[in-house]
């Protein structure tokens, strides 16, 4: 079982629930989500944007095909591999780097971090040295979408276990429970194929679509926009996600 401080390294994790993950239906999502991003972003083809955690390059190589300038960024070698291979033909750029570590000043018009991949470290500060980072990497009135499960929507929502098939017949269950006072959520994800099962322990840190905000703008960001799903729509009681836009002046 994986010890919950340092989840995110264990490359067993990553490759046990890569298929859970990076479903079919994932893969399909990210064309409509793509077209989402780039009228956040309000930006033109062959600008140069970070893909931060891109994992399998489900966005990166979306934006590739409109005509993007794309460097993608992952700490596991398997989904940039995969990547690599997705965007055969394409002129993409993949990296394998902690999130924490890369940094490329003043080198992006605008950056993204999608499908939950904020919040993974025990310590706060670490999350602070992503923003700064990006921040620093992004060009004067750049861009910086994150998408993420805010508080206001997850105490909506909220179930203590969950479970789903997989298209190859696995099974998936989840297990969740809030701490700290609605700071980090636990989470139990177990996988079952036939005889086989694999569990891992692993938490989040929460935010709210106002501390979201607070925390950027605290690393220099000063226009920033929350919405509740990326096509643009209010955060607010109906919000599906937190998508927060931050704008380097």
């Amino acid at each position: 079982m994986a010890n919950k401080k340092d989840w995110y390294d264990r490359e067993e994790f990553w490759k046990t629930f890569k298929s859970s993950m990076f479903s079919a239906k994932k893969r399909e999502e990210a064309s409509k989500e793509v077209e989402d991003i780039i009228s956040l972003l309000k930006i033109r083809p062959k600008k140069h944007i970070l893909d931060l955690c891109c994992g399998v390059g489900r966005h990166s190589i979306g934006l590739a095909k409109h005509g993007f300038n794309v460097t993608g960024v992952d700490r596991t070698a398997l989904y940039l591999e995969e990547a690599r291979k997705r965007a055969k033909g394409l002129k993409l750029e993949f990296i394998q780097n902690d999130m924490r570590n890369f940094c490329r000043p003043g080198a992006f018009d605008g950056a993204i971090c999608m499908f939950t991949s904020f919040g993974f470290f025990d310590d706060r500060k670490d999350d602070r040295k992503v923003v700064e980072n990006v921040y620093k990497s992004l060009k004067p009135k750049g861009k910086f979408i994150i998408e993420t499960m805010g508080k206001e929507i997850l105490a909506r929502i909220f179930r203590e276990r969950m479970w789903s098939r997989g298209e190859d017949g696995t099974i998936f269950m989840q297990e969740h429970k809030i701490i700290d006072n609605w700071e980090k959520i636990e989470n139990k994800w177990i996988i079952i194929k036939g005889k086989k099962r694999t569990e891992f322990d692993f938490s989040l840190r929460l935010y709210s679509g106002v501390e979201l905000s607070q925390l950027l703008k605290e690393c220099g960001f000063k226009k920033v926009e929350g919405y509740g799903t990326l096509d643009g729509t209010p955060y607010d009681q109906n919000a599906q996600k937190l998508v927060t836009v931050a704008e380097k002046t």
